[in-house]
């Protein structure tokens, strides 16, 4: 794990709530958690927007789209996806990174909810 994330993990409780591969820029994979098993799941390139603010892929299962991704990169020169995760179902938008896993053939999905500040 490198610095970046050791610090991040010491800050927010991380779950690790997805599984993807990667093909050309697109990923395809799954989410689990209690409330969502969705298989099937795929991140897909966009580029079409000239604003450097747009995200640069879409998220979809089946022909819902359900998210959006930022290419990112890490203080440590990693790259990285920052997701957005959003359905009439859930309560709240879920929030997530999505990084190559060691054996760079795999990419995590993880989740983080910042630890409360007041100890509680």
């Amino acid at each position: 794990m490198d610095a970046e994330l050791e610090k991040q993990a010491k800050e927010a409780i991380m779950a690790n709530i997805g599984t993807f591969t990667k093909s050309g820029e697109a990923y395809t994979g799954e989410i689990v958690t209690m409330g969502i098993q969705t298989k099937n799941v795929r991140i897909l390139p966009d580029d079409a927007s000239p604003n450097e603010n747009a995200p640069s892929h879409r998220i979809f299962v089946g022909r819902a789209e359900i998210g959006a991704a930022w290419r990112k990169r890490s203080t440590e020169g990693r790259n990285y996806l920052s997701l957005k995760l959003d359905d009439p179902s859930f309560t709240a938008p879920i929030f997530a990174s999505l990084f190559d896993d060691e054996d760079g053939e795999t990419y995590n999905l993880i989740w983080t909810r910042n630890r409360p500040t007041n100890g509680g």
